[in-house]
């Protein structure tokens, strides 16, 4: 908290010189059929200040100087508008709302036709809870739009959003089951819509047909959760009624039988707007460059909303997504020779083995009630029903020869979850201190079963080689499990059950000064968390403090500091008998956000330290039959992180990051230890996608999009062994592709790992080596269509 201090006076005194008097202004923009007007430009003639409506139509502009102005409103193939606006110091101007000409059709065919897209999104969903700017937070927080995920035909969650995200990596996938996906040394925390869904197996990646956009939030956040990885979490953001009748319907053909067919519609239910839907629905089939490996999939999303009255909005949504898919252990190779050794196709799977098999369902109940024109309550409740009927495969032994035995697992699974969630939002003012306030409830409660402990072998000793060709039917046949007792009755016998519940009452007050160029957020979350782990109960109780700085040097640019706590509860048993100590973490930030051209991108630097205490490792003094554990101190993260996002001149558009991360073992109860580095991350890590549309002439609406992902000194996944063992490659895949967009139809054709580079991450085992292999040069023709 020290280093604090001197930053805190820094930005006081930069606040108290830099400015002078200056006010704000905000309004509203409308259709000719009274719908809100979104991504329509704002601008304050002959300045530079700008902005872009969000999906209310809402815009607002801050720190102008006191004077007369003229704002401008447009978008390209609409009249420009312009009306004039008085600022005074001190004071937020209310702007009559202004309506357009165009009804909310209209406006939507010009978007399409202008081939207007966003990368480069300020506003966050209600779901964060922070209703506030993003350069006004004082976090690292980056969105992936759906403009994004559209340009690079992501198909869903495991699929290649990390690159526009600094630092994060993906580990221990299982194929397309799960997005685990690391930051700053740690697992992020998976959440959909601020409820953290995060399981030790889970939860089913989401399919991107009912994505909006992905929140990624770095470091501890103590208004979403304390009772996490201090590395921080992402938020996926389902789609919701717009209130503009629209739709679009999508065709995506791949390498590797690949074929997938998406619709989504938009609209209105009653004449009045009242009653608003959509309607996603997704189906798939997909192939690999695996024999014998496939994973096929639909979804389905519908959403009602209905408004109560002016103030009072109830949303409810179900989302349905199924997946059947081979035996989730055929995506591992291994050898004794090192990584890389084997084909990248190898494959452990054979044909005629049972699928695995999961229904994942979530309904969800929103209510959002404006109190008054400053408080805003939201109420949500959510149910998450997970079911699983498959198998996994590892081996039992590989040999220098290539001699190995291969064993299938039973993996029957269930993961039920249910979340409760109360919160206000709203502003007040004293004297001249601004007040954003943020109070809120979390109740939630997981439960994991599981049947991994069926197995049966594949092979006998010498009739399975990894390096033969053909290898023959398995020795001992396909397996098959018992299913007889209930999942409960078996994973009970063996104590796979892994459950938690956990209420959180937390407060934040923002406090802005110097007409809110200044602010300061003083938080605090306490939470108690009870949980049960392979048949080990801990508790734990916790008050996690926030405290945030954040100084507005110009209407573009801000600067912040943060201070953050978390926990996590741990199980095991120490050989003393004492409790077992959570993980807690603490994490200290400091930022640079900069908008440039009035919104149209933006960048972000940040730099951050994260301690972490109490990790767990087995007692070194153990016998066979004995599984005490010890705590052997603090691992410390340290890095440096730049995102840049947006549109920098008409019809480019580039997602650009790079992060350097240092993770290491800092103080051990094992001292040979201490300085190690930990699992699971890359020192350097640099991603970019720039995709390009020709803006005029007969060449009008055609574009080309280009970016690669790199990845250097990377750790493996599991802790680091004897020294001698084979270090994981730099890791480098360049993406391309074409498009053409015209009137209402786009066709997109792209080609990932251009240059065919066998790219793969592993971790050493035992005596040998495993790795999971991503396919060669491959791609994906997508047709959309929008109406």
């Amino acid at each position: 908290m020290r280093k604090l201090y001197p930053l805190t006076v820094l930005f006081c005194l930069c606040s108290s010189l830099l400015f002078a008097q200056t006010g704000n202004i905000r309004g509203k923009i409308t259709t000719a059929d009274g719908n809100p007007a979104e991504a329509v430009s704002v601008r304050l003639k002959s300045t530079g200040y700008g902005n872009l409506t969000n999906a209310q139509g809402s815009y607002e502009l801050k720190n102008i100087k006191a004077g007369s102005y003229t704002i401008r409103i447009s978008l390209t193939g609409l009249e420009t508008k312009e009306q004039n606006v008085e600022i005074r110091a001190g004071e937020t101007t209310e702007v009559p709302t202004i309506m357009l000409n165009e009804s909310a059709n209209q406006l939507q065919e010009v978007m399409v036709l202008a081939g207007r897209g966003k990368y480069n999104d300020s506003n966050l969903s209600n779901t964060l809870r922070l209703a506030e700017p993003i350069q006004e937070i004082p976090q690292n927080i980056q969105l992936v739009s759906s403009k994004v995920l559209s340009d690079q035909l992501v198909t869903s969650l495991s699929d290649g959003v990390i690159r526009n995200v600094s630092g994060a990596t993906r580990l221990e996938h299982w194929g397309d089951m799960y997005a685990r996906i690391n930051a700053r040394g740690g697992r992020l925390s998976a959440f959909r819509n601020g409820m953290n869904i995060t399981s030790t197996w889970g939860p089913l990646t989401e399919d991107v047909s009912f994505v909006d956009h992905i929140e990624f939030v770095k470091g501890p956040a103590g208004f979403m959760m304390s009772n996490g990885d201090p590395t921080g979490l992402y938020n996926v953001v389902t789609k919701k009624p717009t209130g503009t009748t629209k739709g679009e319907a999508s065709l995506l053909l791949g390498s590797y039988d690949f074929y997938r067919a998406a619709v989504d519609l938009d609209g209105k239910l009653s004449g009045d707007g009242k009653l608003l839907y959509r309607f996603n629905l997704m189906g798939q089939t997909k192939n690999s460059f695996r024999p014998n490996e496939y994973n096929n999939r639909y979804s389905i999303a519908p959403v009602i909303s209905y408004k109560l009255s002016e103030q009072t909005t109830l949303t409810a949504e179900y989302i349905l997504q199924y997946a059947q898919m081979s035996n989730v252990g055929s995506y591992y190779s291994f050898s004794a020779q090192g990584y890389g050794s084997l084909p990248r196709d190898f494959t452990l799977a054979e044909r005629g083995m049972e699928p695995t098999t999961i229904y994942d369902h979530n309904v969800t109940l929103n209510l959002q009630h404006q109190i008054s024109p400053n408080w805003k309550l939201t109420a949500q409740g959510s149910y998450f029903n997970y079911q699983q009927v498959g198998s996994s495969m590892w081996v039992n032994s590989v040999e220098t020869n290539g001699d190995a035995v291969r064993y299938a697992s039973i993996w029957d699974a269930s993961n039920v979850s249910k979340f409760g969630q109360v919160y206000l939002n709203g502003t007040a003012q004293t004297g001249g201190i601004q007040h954003r306030v943020l109070v809120g409830l979390d109740l939630g409660s997981k439960e994991y079963l599981a049947d991994f402990n069926q197995s049966r072998n594949l092979d006998s000793t010498g009739t399975f080689n990894i390096y033969r060709a053909n290898r023959g039917a398995p020795y001992y046949g396909i397996p098959h499990f018992d299913r007889s007792l209930s999942l409960y009755e078996r994973a009970n016998v063996n104590g796979n059950i892994l459950s938690q519940s956990y209420t959180g009452i937390y407060i934040q007050d923002e406090l802005g000064f110097f007409n809110n160029r200044l602010r300061l957020t003083l938080a605090g979350r306490y939470t108690d968390v009870r949980q049960n782990s392979y048949n080990t109960i801990t508790t734990g109780k916790r008050f996690t403090p926030r405290v945030g700085l954040s100084a507005s040097i110009d209407p573009q640019t801000s600067v912040y500091a943060l201070y953050d706590q978390s926990f996590v509860p741990q199980s095991g048993i120490r050989r003393d008998g004492e409790e077992v100590k959570p993980v807690t973490g603490n994490n200290m930030e400091i930022g640079l956000k900069r908008d440039w051209f009035g919104g149209r991108w933006n960048t972000t630097l940040a730099l951050y330290s994260i301690l972490q205490n109490n990790q767990n490792i087995a007692d070194p003094t153990n016998t066979a039959s004995e599984q005490y554990i010890i705590q052997f101190g603090q691992t410390k993260t340290q890095g440096i992180e730049f995102d840049l996002r947006g549109e920098i001149v008409p019809g480019l558009n580039l997602v650009a990051n790079y992060a350097f991360t240092d993770s290491k073992i800092s103080r051990s109860a094992v001292e040979s230890e201490v300085g190690n580095k930990v699992p699971g991350y890359a020192k350097h890590n640099a991603n970019a996608w720039l995709s390009y549309r020709i803006q005029e002439g007969a060449l009008r609406g055609v574009g080309v999009s280009l970016g690669f992902t790199y990845q250097g000194d990377r750790t493996t996944w599991a802790w680091t062994g004897a020294s001698g063992q084979q270090a994981l490659p730099d890791y480098f895949r360049l993406d391309g592709g074409l498009f053409w967009q015209r009137d209402r139809l786009r066709v997109t054709a792209n080609v990932y790992n251009i240059a065919n580079t066998y790219l793969y991450s592993g971790a050493p085992y035992l005596g040998y080596y495993y790795w999971q292999s991503e396919p060669g040069r491959n791609s994906r023709i997508g047709v959309s269509y929008s109406f």
